[in-house]
């Protein structure tokens, strides 16, 4: 495809041919056909609202208090916008909020085509969202999607020459950004109360840097609204957000644009000879790449993002419904024909088929040799190496118990009724997934129940500080939902159940050890005896406390439990742990796990050493409550990601941004699993380039050595590169 990257110079809004008229514009143009503007609808109908119900993302182009323009993104999760009426819904907007007066969107499904574009009048509600009452909404067409590829996997990593002159476009990581980015969301104004934002997309860069000030983006045909030309007419003022695919940062610009036919500009951006009938240029005023939260939530092109065939709203059947009601209120017959048509089973696929060919004959005559429609069942296939995860599952908390005042256990079961028994190995841990103060948080913590059953318990003890457990003890309630990922972790009883179990806890290491011990004595193949010694601040901390004792109780000669309480008997230190293990019935076989603060497994792991303990027979869980990966980057960095020396694909690295999260994104098949450092699943080797270490995590001093870093918790300093073939060893013993 052949395509000038750089324009010249001088093609400046003050020394082109400006357009000034509608008669201008429409004599290029043209005027849409009837059934383009037939289509429109004044209120959310059924059809609307199922789209609003499953789009995880919109664009939404408004004005704040100060009058400034702007475009950004919104949502992060299907389902975001509530609707209140059919002539009312509302969001969370993050960022200045939207002033009273006109305002508009386009809601994305990802894997689809078409858009839902609606505009209305914003104001803020007293809860703090954004409402927008609805003055109309209708179906737009896919060609901005299909010909900027948005759904397709992302392009390897371009970046920008250099920018001639000063201004917002030299801005930090802008031009480079724009150089990548192949799709836009435009906001334009009239005079009156109208607003517009509306997709633009190119097979490679939608807007175009002249200079440091000077923007240009293509016009090239349409359906002939040109409801964007015709408000620029009025008001010069408009505001962009541009997406790169596999990308969680948005650029935000604004500032005043020119309609031009100037023939030299437009000849430079020909596609194979063919050059668009008109352009904008634009005097940028500002411009920025920013970090955008309901991108990243959104997870827009990562296969479990994708929205599967059979499940999206059928665009082409809500479309058809728009056109048969506007059609119906001209007193046209074809209005009643085209409902009848159709809700005929079968033919909106067809229908669908036709027009994609439709669409994508018409771009190849302008010029987009290697367009296609997209497909939505495309993207629920499976890569060719699935990522070492195990999906996230729904759940809802079905009660909770207070073991001591600052533990409490979740008690957890399906939120969706299946009841499906939750499978997983005594002593492994699960990631628990939330939304707090509208940003993910996921946290690890031990499952406490026996495995098999259909409610999954874990036992959160509460840090001060600490975001999770702060939520789970402040405002967690019976009914609230989560979401889980695991079974996790290689600190586990043996499948076969040895004769003898030597458990050592602190505080809420006993979690994993409570399921060995609840799954060792409810198997009646297990006739082995469990010894425990359990160090706790206090009587009152002592978490599992009554059922302990009922336990060793019920099982006499199996279950001995020996506490030791800190206010009372002092620490545990080597000596007391060597009198405890030789006071122990002999055995060659026992299996000792050990689980709480690092010093203590430390102390611990000496003692059963000199005592002759066989390595294999020691297993240890490092609670270490995850690590925080600073952003100590200021700009994007580009990752490679690599295996035995061939690409598995690139993307950039948004500041702030782990390197699993930005691979994640981007749809790249990394291993990961607890997400938050402990577990040692996304361990991988850098093979170049510098990236944060933090401390606190699983790695051990050889693998820190050896050039592995843990992804979940690292963020890049510069351009990296990662190899995923070597094996994520878990990191647990």
């Amino acid at each position: 495809m052949e395509q000038t990257h750089r324009l010249e110079q001088t093609h400046r809004p003050d020394s082109v041919h400006r357009l000034s008229s509608a008669e201008e514009v429409e004599a290029v143009v043209g005027r849409p056909a009837a059934m383009i503007t037939r289509k429109q609808i004044s209120a959310l109908d059924a059809g609307c609202r199922e789209v609003l119900a499953f789009s995880p993302v919109a664009a939404f182009g408004y004005r704040d208090a100060t009058g400034t323009a702007r475009t950004t993104f919104v949502g992060g999760r299907p389902g975001f916008a509530r609707v209140h009426s059919p002539k009312r819904f509302s969001f969370p907007l993050t960022g200045p909020a939207a002033a009273p007066g006109p305002a508009s969107l386009f809601f994305l499904l990802p894997g689809v085509g078409e858009v839902l574009r609606v505009n209305g009048t914003a104001s803020t509600l007293t809860s703090g969202e954004t409402a927008v009452d609805v003055t109309e909404a209708y179906v737009h067409c896919a060609q901005a999607v299909i010909r900027s590829g948005l759904w397709e996997p992302p392009a390897p990593h371009r970046t920008a020459g250099p920018v001639a002159g000063d201004g917002p476009l030299t801005g930090p990581g802008v031009s480079d950004f724009l150089a990548a980015a192949p799709f836009l969301a435009l906001t334009t104004w009239d005079t009156g109360n109208g607003s517009d934002t509306s997709p633009r997309g190119e097979r490679q860069a939608a807007a175009r840097v002249v200079d440091g000030r000077t923007l240009v983006l293509a016009d090239r045909k349409g359906n002939r609204r040109a409801d964007t030309l015709h408000n620029l007419l009025q008001d010069d003022r408009l505001s962009l957000a541009a997406l790169v695919p596999g990308r969680s940062g948005v650029l935000h610009l604004h500032g005043r644009a020119a309609i031009t036919d100037d023939a030299p500009l437009l000849e430079s951006m020909a596609l194979r000879g063919v050059p668009p009938h008109l352009a904008l240029l634009i005097d940028v005023e500002y411009a920025e790449v920013r970090a955008n939260d309901a991108v990243a939530r959104a997870r827009l092109w990562t296969p479990d993002g994708r929205t599967g065939q059979g499940e999206a709203p059928d665009m082409m059947a809500l479309g058809g419904a728009h056109l048969a009601a506007g059609a119906a209120d001209s007193g046209r017959v074809s209005g009643w024909s085209a409902k009848l048509i159709t809700s005929i089973p079968g033919v909106s696929r067809l229908m669908r088929k036709a027009i994609d060919r439709a669409y994508v004959a018409g771009l190849r005559k302008e010029g987009y040799d290697d367009v296609r429609a997209p497909v939505t069942d495309r993207h629920r296939e499976v890569p060719a190496e699935k990522p070492a995860d195990s999906p996230l599952r729904p759940v809802r908390v079905r009660e909770i118990r207070q073991e001591t005042p600052t533990a409490r256990t979740l008690v957890l079961e399906d939120a969706d009724g299946t009841a499906e028994p939750f499978d997983f190995r005594p002593g492994q841990f699960f990631t628990l997934v939330t939304e707090i103060e509208g940003h993910p948080v996921r946290r690890a913590y031990s499952a406490s129940s026996a495995p098999g059953g259909l409610r999954l318990e874990v036992t959160v003890k509460q840090v001060p500080g600490g975001l999770f457990s702060t939520h789970a003890h402040g405002s967690l309630r019976p009914g609230d939902r989560l979401a889980v990922r695991g079974p996790s972790g290689t600190f586990h009883a043996p499948d076969r159940a040895p004769g003898h179990l030597v458990l050592v806890a602190a505080g809420s290491g006993i979690t994993p050890l409570m399921s060995m011990i609840r799954t060792h004595l409810a198997d009646p193949a297990s006739d082995g005896g469990i010894d425990l010694l359990y160090s706790s601040r206090g009587p009152e901390e002592i978490i599992f406390r009554d059922e302990l004792s009922r336990m060793e109780k019920d099982h006499p000669g199996r279950l001995t439990v020996t506490h030791v309480l800190t206010c009372r008997d002092g620490r545990l230190d080597a000596e007391g742990i060597r009198r405890w293990v030789t006071g122990l019935p002999p055995s060659d076989s026992a299996h000792h796990y050990v689980c709480g603060p690092k010093a203590l497994m430390a102390t611990v792991h000496d003692v059963l050493q000199q005592l002759g303990v066989p390595q294999e027979f020691i297993h240890q869980e490092r609670f270490t409550g995850g690590a925080t990966a600073p952003a100590v980057a200021a700009q994007p960095q580009e990752l490679r990601v690599e295996r035995n020396g061939s690409l598995v694909g690139t993307t950039v690295v948004e500041p702030g941004q782990t390197l699993l999260d930005a691979a994640l994104t981007a749809g790249l098949p990394m291993p990961y699993s607890c997400t938050v450092g402990n577990c040692g699943a996304c361990r991988v080797r850098v093979r170049g380039g510098e990236v944060t270490r933090p401390e606190g995590t699983c790695l051990t001093p050889e693998q820190k050595a050896d050039g592995h870093v843990l992804t979940c918790v690292s963020c890049p300093l510069s351009k990296v590169t990662l190899d995923l073939a070597d094996p994520a060893a878990p990191g647990r013993n």
